[in-house]
């Protein structure tokens, strides 16, 4: 018997999302749509060309920054569609491996991180050349944050031997959408990328000091754990 649509895409779910915990805002409507999408993804496409996609994506948005400094900020746009360019290969690239039975978690693990973060530093730099000082500096505290955040999965994943890439309700793909607004903003109203990114930059220290208090404390526990099993033996 033919399976229902719905099992289908249940079925796909599942198989997707077995090693990543989502916490996002929009985990339904991103994990369905991105489960209609590996279905239907040529089979000549591998992971790491999604993965080179997604970097790619990172290109066009420091390109958009490179531009709208000389031209006028309406190139800022280009960074919308690299922000699109880049979710679609960077949420397949691991997705459609793991759809096709071909995963490879350790080298994706690592690839994914890496081309995270050479991406969110081409986007600090743009952001760099886009400002004048001394508003630039909040590019470089953008990028460290994002590393710090980064170190923090790192952690976790050492920890809880869990996977995530959400920091609460807020995940990537609300990042992504986030930014591609106050790009949007910007070209509406000359300047406002100044203050949405020192706010953005508050958010995410505040963001990253409440994962950090919530990884010691894990790790607390596990210790206290690890101690009691010790002392048993």
């Amino acid at each position: 018997m033919k399976p229902d649509k719905k099992q289908s895409i249940n079925d796909v779910l599942t198989v997707i999302s077995k090693d990543r915990g989502r916490t996002n805002v929009l985990k339904k409507y991103e994990q369905r749509f991105i489960a209609f999408l590996v279905e239907r993804i040529p089979v000549w496409i591998s992971s790491d060309m999604l993965t080179a996609l997604g970097f790619f994506g990172s290109i066009i948005i420091f390109a958009g920054f490179v531009l709208a400094h000389y031209y006028g900020s309406g190139y800022l746009l280009l960074g919308v569609l690299g922000f699109l360019v880049s979710w679609f290969g960077d949420s397949l690239d691991g997705r459609i491996a793991y759809y096709r039975n071909k995963q490879r978690k350790w080298y994706g693990f690592s690839l994914d991180l890496t081309i995270d973060w050479v991406g969110i530093t081409l986007m600090g730099l743009g952001f760099v050349i886009y400002v004048s000082s001394p508003w630039d500096l909040f590019g470089y505290c953008f990028v460290v944050l994002y590393g710090w955040e980064i170190v923090t999965t790192l952690l976790r994943y050492k920890i809880t031997d869990q996977y995530s890439i959400d920091s609460g309700f807020l995940g990537p793909t609300e990042a992504r959408i986030v930014v591609s607004l106050i790009l949007i903003l910007e070209v509406l109203v000359k300047g406002s990328i100044l203050y949405l990114s020192a706010f953005a930059c508050v958010i995410l220290f505040i963001t990253n000091i409440i994962d950090t208090r919530k990884i010691l404390k894990i790790a607390g526990a596990r210790d206290k754990e690890e101690r009691e099993k010790k002392n048993e033996a």
